[in-house]
């Protein structure tokens, strides 16, 4: 017996051409539909993107007692929550389930959530966001299957990070927000959708100095109240259609998004070759199939560094390029899954250890069949299969659809070759392995 996968199907060779509007950060949406259970007030979120994980987060929120009403525009009320228990089966499918537990612990004081799931890329550092709760008073139980975490009244202290976190700063933040007395945020993570959690807090009325800074001041208060917010735009989602374009060549119009969010991207992409334009809320990025592209070295780090998830993206660009470009992670030690799959479509590729990649360009990519291992591995194999001879079947397209709103409209909006099937489920052809 087989089932029925969701599959991708790509006929490489057209170039790119027009506008893209740039939908809402999953990463910012996340949390900040977490947040909603700091209050028993109404929290309305726009520019949602309509995605699977956001969908998760609105299916949990109301399993938990609460309320989510809308798409693109999303109404919480958690008034009526009374559980603190994330079921197994809605927690386990996404990483950010795990920003659940300062929001809830801020909530009720009690919170248990199942070991994050979603793309497996590594260790997600989950002790720090722990040590931290440690330290503001909380008695934290850990299985390998279940995190508890449990507070009579949190309290404020000084968290350091070894090492900037994204979801350990936002699970600190959650919690500190209705501690008693200050907690300040040693090394914290920056990244747009950091920052916009904050702008959330403030308008529901928490108190936090240094927004877009290594250090957040957060004094507690009591009560919070309800807000309206509208979501960041997602510079991750910007910054795959940028590189998309460099590498089949045209040129797009990125609208809605913010081009200092990218500024690391946009140097590489104009060293690589590429034309960049951007103006307030947009950019444009352009190259002719006639300009070749040069091998650019790329390391990956936290914001305002070049972004992790934007690096299997980069590697199938530089697959185009004309030399040996170096790739290193320095965020993730198991970012790397999209080479297999790469090296199938006849990409040449070399991997040290596990922090770094050689990408032996210009190599001719064919089309053939391949499995989706992840998110932005699923975009790097979508870049790969519109500069590769002939048809590209992606399976695991529920990967993409996790991450990305609307992406086989947008694509195929601008000239790309791309249509959404469905298929039988079970192991993807050999295609062309490690030539």
């Amino acid at each position: 017996m087989t089932g029925r996968d969701r599959a991708l199907r790509i006929t490489g060779g057209a170039q790119l051409s027009g506008d893209i509007c740039v939908s809402g950060s999953k990463n910012a949406a996340l949390p900040e539909m977490a947040a909603a259970l700091l209050t028993t007030d109404r929290v309305t979120l726009h520019n949602v993107p309509r995605v699977t994980d956001s969908t998760v987060m609105a299916e949990i929120l109301t399993e938990l007692g609460g309320r989510s009403e809308g798409e693109g525009t999303v109404m919480l009320d958690t008034g009526a929550a009374v559980r603190n228990d994330v079921p197994d089966d809605l927690g386990r499918r996404m990483r950010a389930t795990i920003v659940l537990l300062g929001a809830l612990l801020g909530r009720f004081g009690r919170a248990r959530v199942p070991r994050p799931g979603g793309d497996d890329i590594g260790a997600r550092r989950v002790e720090q966001h722990l040590r931290g709760f440690r330290q503001m008073g909380a008695h934290i139980s850990e299985t390998k299957d279940e995190i508890i975490a449990t507070a009579d009244r949190l309290r404020g202290n000084r968290i350091v990070f070894d090492l900037p976190t994204v979801t350990g700063t936002e699970n600190i933040l959650l919690a500190a927000v209705k501690a008693q007395g200050r907690t300040e945020i040693f090394n914290a993570a920056r990244e747009p959708h950091v920052q916009d959690l904050c702008r959330l807090l403030t308008k529901m009325g928490a108190r936090i100095e240094g927004i877009g800074t290594e250090r957040l001041i957060v004094d507690g208060t009591d009560e919070l109240h309800g807000a309206e917010h509208t979501v960041i735009a997602d510079y991750l989602e910007a910054g795959t259609y940028a590189i998309a374009v460099a590498a089949a060549g045209g040129e797009l119009r990125i609208e809605c998004s913010r081009p200092e969010d990218l500024e690391v991207l946009l140097l590489k992409l104009e060293q690589a070759g590429a034309e960049v334009e951007a103006g307030e809320g947009w950019f444009r990025v352009g190259r002719s199939r006639q300009s070749p592209l040069m091998p650019i070295d790329m390391s990956t780090w936290t914001f305002p560094g070049f972004p992790t998830d934007l690096q299997p993206q980069f590697m199938a660009l530089m697959t185009q390029a004309e030399g040996e470009s170096v790739i290193s992670e320095y965020v993730h030690e198991n970012r790397f899954q999209h080479v297999r799959e790469l090296a199938k479509m006849g990409a040449g590729i070399t991997v040290e250890g596990r922090l770094h990649a050689i990408v032996h360009g210009p190599c001719r990519l064919r089309g053939t069949e391949v499995a989706i291992p992840d998110i932005r591995s699923g975009a790097a194999l979508v870049i790969a299969a519109l500069c590769a001879e002939g048809d590209s079947l992606l399976r695991n397209a529920w990967h993409v659809e996790r991450g990305y709103e609307d992406m086989v409209g947008k694509l195929e909006s601008v000239g790309a070759r791309i249509k959404s099937a469905s298929v039988d489920s079970g192991p993807p052809a050999s295609g062309h392995l490690y030539e």
